[in-house]
């Protein structure tokens, strides 16, 4: 990643290049790449390109047949995450060493539970003996490969182990699926339990170790069905029936979610870094500052719409965090705003660009794929949400500017447009092409090959010009052979980490579907919010509350809430899959639109990067503006309330997102949501002409969550509260200015 600065050149002097790399990797599990030098480093580069070269030619000249092309896109995957990714070095932890041991423990158990169902034979006891000495070392005992750039032998047997389960599949193809289809063989069973470890290893290496214990967990519950506790209980899998669904065909490891990284997301990972690396982050921030940077407070309205433009392309919003940051944090603090409220600010801008179409950091497409929703009706629905979510943002940056009595940023420091479309016009061709093709309803990974075909060629354009005699564009912007080498290199690294997360997925989404896990937590779910709901009604005197709505409430709080911890740490791809498939069909029990639905747990499942105590954004913002980080986090929560409303806003409304759409139903919402963010907005920053006092801060509140109703009589009280409230404070305000 390189810094960014603005068109005036400024950017914060105490962050060189690498001191932002290093934070982005700490920060950034899927970022934090090994050093490599020499011949490693050599060949790391070639199988990455070859990866990348293999993506693209596909995406332009047809795909491969579903499983082969996710065996292909998998075995360079695994193999990659051992070589790129290094283990954990220093001192290992007591809760390192608890961790493996715990995962050491599972292997084993596996593996033994596997031998009764393998021949007794020689090359059956080999087997399991070397799958004993793998486990040890899955362990974190210091071994050689400790120097920089260097690779470690049991680094090198992982690799091979991951590219080779993959390869064993795309070989043997016919035998498997054609031959033998419904017979697997012993070697069959062998390979499932090898990609079964490997990419729990690969998991815990990229992503840590949440994601993986979730994958354990799901194959214990599997083995362990008859022994579960009421709803949970099923019948319960043996071992070989469980490897046999994990690894051959397309309901486990090569199921939906390593399917969509490898037909959709690899392609805008790559097309996201291909156009950062020609200049695109740097005009989108240029192009923020000719928007925002003249008014109150332009600094942190400048962070606000350059990383909601970034968001829209990356596919990390704790990337985008650092590398967007690293400029408009230090100028927002220049401008008088905290160092908490500055890195906040950028945390859960950054977040938004994940639900901004009309990329969406590419999650529109996986919604698109399992939902079976054209893409261009996805980004139509999400427009009025993420318009609310910056709505949010922007007003209160305002308020907030307001309060302290910022001003906009100085004239010298702010691009003229005609300068910045004379220099980087070109950059903005490629994404109105892919958005055009993506409008026309062509395929996403089509669309992609010809963004970053065209971000390659209109690359040129500045090198051209310079001969032309045009000496105003930055030729360092050019892909030329060797950038683009490093591009394909650096596109697919940043596409390793959440290939093996979703093979991890796949875990979970194959026990789904072989026990039925969905439908008994959505069962749960239900069972609950309907007990709540009648201890609740029961002491209802009136007769207004019906238990259907708040057992709906209930339901949507449980949902949201296993959401926000699901997506603690894990990228957001991959946590919506999981979302969906086992968070959304609770809501839908409830009667609640299938859109509606998955939009509901994604928004949720993006704003754990915002949400304490894993607000890994916030985290990321926080060492930039040197912050404390918890309550860095707690402020950019605050102001992704947006992102926190909006989901049951058009759950009670779905005309928001033009489902069952009703004009009258989406005016009054479009009111009422409005008006609920102005108050909570004033609520929350305790300013609106003047200080607000607590009373008036806690009857906004109040009011702006009513307004989130939609029963006319709450949303008429709630908003004769705000309005009024407002109104007064408003002309307060303005007396006391005028004293």
């Amino acid at each position: 990643m390189t810094k960014q600065t603005g068109q005036s050149g400024q950017s914060d002097p105490d962050l060189s290049p690498e001191q932002i790399e290093a934070m982005i990797k700490e920060y950034d599990s899927e970022s934090n790449f090994r050093d490599l030098l020499g011949p490693v480093a050599v060949l790391v580069t070639i199988a990455s390109v070859a990866l990348s070269l293999f993506h693209l030619y596909t995406a332009g000249f047809g795909l491969l047949n579903e499983v082969m092309h996710r065996t292909v896109h998998l075995a360079f995957v695994m193999g990659l995450v051992f070589l790129v990714f290094p283990r954990k070095r220093a001192a290992p932890s007591p809760a390192m060493w608890r961790s493996s041991i715990l995962f050491a423990a599972f292997y084993l158990f596996l593996i033994f539970d596997l031998l009764d169902q393998l021949p007794a034979t020689t090359s059956s006891y080999v087997f399991i003996a070397g799958m004993a000495g793998l486990v040890v070392l899955t362990l974190p005992i210091k071994g050689r490969g400790c120097e920089p750039g260097k690779i470690a032998l049991r680094d090198w047997l992982f690799a091979a182990l991951g590219a080779g389960f993959s390869a064993y599949l795309a070989v043997f193809f016919k035998d498997i699926f054609i031959v033998n289809v419904g017979e697997p063989r012993p070697q069959e069973y062998m390979m499932g339990l090898i990609a079964i470890i490997v990419t729990l290893e690969a998991t815990r290496r990229t992503m840590g170790a949440t994601l993986a214990y979730i994958g354990a967990f799901c194959i214990l519950y599997a083995m362990f069905g008859p022994y579960m506790p009421g709803i949970l209980a099923h019948r319960g899998y043996g071992i070989d029936r469980i490897i046999n669904h994990l690894f051959v065909g397309t309901e486990g490891i090569y199921g939906v979610a390593v399917g969509v990284v490898a037909t959709y997301v690899f392609h805008f990972v790559l097309f996201g870094i291909l156009a950062q690396m020609s200049g695109l982050g740097q005009l989108f921030i240029d192009l923020a500052t000719i928007i925002a940077g003249r008014q109150s407070g332009g600094s942190a309205k400048v962070s606000v719409v350059s990383s909601g433009f970034f968001g829209m392309i990356s596919g990390s919003p704790i990337a985008n965090t650092v590398t967007t940051g690293a400029f408009t944090i230090p100028l927002m603090k220049k401008m008088g705003f905290s160092g908490r409220f500055a890195g906040a600010v950028e945390a859960s801008a950054s977040c938004g660009g994940q639900v901004t179409p009309p990329i969406m950091g590419a999650s529109a497409f996986v919604m698109t794929e399992m939902l079976g929703v054209p893409y261009n009706e996805i980004i139509l629905i999400a427009i009025i949400p993420a318009a609310f979510h910056y709505l949010a943002i922007l007003l209160m940056v305002h308020l907030e500017s307001k309060r302290l009595g910022l001003a906009g940023m100085s004239a010298d420091k702010i691009p003229q447009l005609a300068k910045v479309l004379k220099r980087s016009w070109h950059l903005l061709v490629p994404l109105a092409v892919m958005v055009t093709l993506l409008l026309m309803q062509y395929t996403p990974f089509l669309a992609a090959f010809w963004g970053i075909l065209f971000t390659i060629g209109f690359s040129y354009i500045p090198l051209i010009a310079h001969k032309m005699g045009n000496r105003d564009m930055d030729l360092n912007t050019v892909l030329t052979p060797r950038k683009l080498m490093i591009g394909f290199e650096d596109g697919a690294k940043f596409a390793l980490a959440i290939g093996a997360a979703c093979a991890c997925v796949g875990f979970l989404l194959g026990i789904t579907t072989l026990t039925g896990l969905g439908f008994k937590f959505s069962a749960a779910v239900v069972q609950l919010a309907y007990d709540l709901a009648g201890i609740v009604t029961a002491f209802d005197f009136t007769g207004l509350l019906s238990e259907k709505s708040i057992a709906l409430f209930f339901g949507l709080f449980f949902v949201a809430v296993a959401c926000i911890l699901m997506g603690a740490g894990i990228p957001t791809t991959p946590t919506y899959i999981i979302l969906a498939s086992i968070a959304a069909p609770a809501l839908s029990e409830f009667g609640v639109p299938l859109i509606a639905t998955h939009f509901f747990v994604f928004y949720f499942g993006v704003l754990a990067d915002v949400t304490p105590p894993v607000a890994l954004a916030a985290y990321a913002a926080a060492g930039l503006s040197r912050a404390d980080p918890m309550r860095t986090g707690t402020t950019a929560f605050r102001l992704s309330m947006g992102k926190a409303l909006v989901p049951f806003m058009f759950i009670y409304a779905p005309s928001l997102l033009f489902v069952d759409f009703s004009v009258v139903e989406f005016v009054l919402a479009l009111f009422s949501g409005i008006l609920a963010i102005l108050a909570l907005s004033a609520a929350y920053i305790g300013f609106w002409g003047r200080e607000l006092i607590l009373a008036e801060k806690v009857l906004l509140t109040l009011a702006g969550l009513v307004l989130i109703s939609n029963s006319w009589i709450a949303i008429t009280l709630g908003a004769l509260v705000v309005l009024g409230i407002l109104l007064r404070a408003t002309i307060t305000g303005r007396r006391t200015e005028a004293a």
